[in-house]
């Protein structure tokens, strides 16, 4: 059986700030990688722009995946 779900009313402050500050970090990390395949050259990236625009969109992993695999360093 699974565990019940939290609601926010139910967490300590001190878990609110960790979910505000891991949904703020996941958002920037996204923000970033899409604006950075928004503007290099295609030629500088490993693999399809359509591909990377797709990995990116998984949490945490998906953007740190293309900043370390995805662009070619110049």
């Amino acid at each position: 059986m699974w565990p019940s779900k939290s609601k926010w009313k139910d967490l300590t402050p001190t878990q609110r700030v960790a979910m505000v500050v891991g949904a703020v970090v996941q958002l920037t990390l996204l923000v970033l990688a899409q604006r950075d395949l928004s503007t290099r050259p295609t030629e500088q990236v490993r693999g399809p722009k359509g591909l990377w625009r797709m990995v990116t969109l998984i949490n945490f992993a998906g953007p740190l995946a293309y900043f370390c695999c995805g662009r070619r360093q110049e």
